[in-house]
């Protein structure tokens, strides 16, 4: 064996010690020092427990209770691991040891690598949390959202007046506003085989968005705690709509209530710190009161966010919707607007929902543009495959 694939094999050997934990049985027979060590060790502290009760022989001390002790594990992860591995470990260190009230300290706020996820945490905690800590946390988001709105709003805007422009087609258009493609297929009759050639009698144009074009947007956001990455986003979405003058935005949350939030849409943390995660979902309700404000139906996009567990009357649901669809209102329904793709979702729902025409499919915030620019278009909806 040379020199190289016996380095190969030990670092082989290194990593799968690493993910193995060092029990006994693990097979690897390699022991660890310096910072592979260090590194055991706070895996260890996460994930060494296991299922199965302790004994003297585990060598896990956990994270405890303790503030200070979870504080140093969270800088020990912060120098060994890189930024989207040290979220992971984070949002398991949460739902695997309980340790959501410690992030009611400041201290521990201002240790943690801030994420979408540990926003949603934070705002479930929200109503428990001490004054001392939420203006920390309100800066702890603030940061999540801004790089946010760094990351979507240019391609939104640009998306987005682009899907204006062109629904707002016209019959007389300037040069530079003609669209080729539908003047082409609208004379194909009066093609000229001999100078092989269309004489386009009637052309069709691009319209300009403009204050008397607009579009109205209603985005409807359940707010049960499963949904909390798509609040996050659908926020931050709404408030760079809002930032759009051709658009009229309104954002809607709910749960068994239904709260209005559109006056504070010019700060988007302002929105997140007025929802409440956890609770029941009435989405009847919630469609009933995006129902009584629209105005102008064949204008205006109602993007329901939900992952359909209905508890109020399904059949008045749906028929809001059918009737919502009748009157010429574009209906997108998202089960899930985050990174992670579709959560449990209400697949009867969803069945029924695009029997109407409204399919139902996760969308990640890329996307999110796309979609909306085919419905300002009434065009069919950029469906994904793995919807």
């Amino acid at each position: 064996m040379t020199v190289g694939s016996m380095d190969a094999a030990q670092e082989r050997l290194r990593r799968w010690r690493l993910v193995l934990g060092g029990e006994p049985a693990d097979g690897t027979g390699c022991a660890l020092s310096g910072q592979d060590a260090a590194m055991d060790g706070a895996l260890t502290a996460l994930y060494g427990k296991g299922d199965r009760p302790r004994t003297s022989r585990d060598r896990s001390a956990g994270l405890g209770a303790s503030a200070p002790s979870v504080a140093r594990w969270l800088g020990d992860v912060r120098t060994y691991f890189p930024s989207s591995v040290v979220r992971i470990m984070q949002r398991d260190a949460i739902d695997r040891l309980g340790l959501a009230a410690l992030l009611l300290e400041p201290e521990m706020l201002e240790a943690v690598e801030a994420d979408v996820h540990l926003v949603g945490t934070l705002l479930s905690l929200n109503k428990a949390m001490p004054e001392t800590t939420k203006e920390t946390a309100r800066a702890v988001v603030r940061k999540v959202v801004e790089d946010l709105e760094k990351r979507l709003a240019t391609r939104t805007r640009a998306t987005l007046t682009g899907a204006l422009d062109r629904s707002a087609r016209v019959s007389r258009p300037r040069h530079h506003d003609i669209d080729w493609n539908r003047t082409i297929a609208a004379n194909l009759k009066h093609y000229l085989p001999e100078y092989r050639t269309v004489v386009p009698e009637r052309l069709i144009g691009y319209g300009r968005a403009s204050q008397s074009v607009k579009k109205e947007v209603i985005l409807c956001i359940d707010q049960s705690g499963s949904m909390a990455a798509s609040v996050v986003y659908a926020s931050v979405f709404g408030a760079v709509l809002a930032s759009m003058r051709s658009i009229s935005t309104r954002l809607v949350v709910f749960d068994t209530a239904v709260v209005d939030l559109t006056d504070q849409l010019d700060d988007p943390v302002d929105v997140l710190f007025g929802t409440q995660l956890g609770g029941g979902t009435d989405i009847n309700r919630a469609l009933a009161y995006c129902q009584s404000q629209i105005t102008r139906p064949t204008e205006t996009v109602v993007v329901l966010i939900s992952d359909l567990y209905e508890g109020g009357i399904r059949n008045e649901m749906l028929k809001r919707v059918a009737a919502m669809k009748a009157s010429g209102v574009q209906f997108v329904t998202l089960l899930a607007l985050s990174d992670e793709g579709a959560p449990a979702y209400d697949r009867e729902h969803a069945a029924a929902l695009a029997g109407l025409g409204a399919p139902a499919f996760a969308c990640t915030p890329d996307h999110f543009p796309e979609v909306m620019a085919a419905a300002i278009e009434k065009r069919p909806l950029p469906v994904p495959d793995t919807a």
